[in-house]
């Protein structure tokens, strides 16, 4: 598995999500580990979802993720949320934030 190629998934995984109801700035850097290695973004902006492999410096929050954990949550083997909290992703920055999006953003 390649770079891109967890990047293509979890865009495919958001495309279809619906975030009318986060009517703020979100930014969630998303650092992957061991395969596929690499940085990408999440981004909700005036109510839309933008995934793009890049750095986002002025983040709200940070995960960190192996790459067989990116693809599990992509198939929807668990939540991100039972993610964080069993430690399979580590979790840094604006919990509220965080859980806003947690809460608020529908996947399709």
């Amino acid at each position: 598995m390649t770079y891109e190629d967890i990047v293509y998934r979890v865009r495919k995984v958001f495309e279809n999500a619906d975030a009318r109801r986060v009517l703020e700035h979100v930014a969630i850097q998303v650092n992957v580990i061991g395969e596929g290695e690499g940085i990408f973004y999440v981004e909700v902006a005036e109510r839309q979802i933008c995934v793009e492999p890049y750095d986002y410096y002025d983040r709200d929050c940070l995960l960190i993720i192996p790459s067989s954990v990116v693809l599990d949550l992509c198939e929807k083997k668990y939540t991100m949320r039972s993610a964080v909290e069993t430690g399979l992703v580590q979790f840094y920055g604006d919990e509220r934030k965080w859980n806003l999006c947690l809460s608020k953003i529908k996947l399709r």
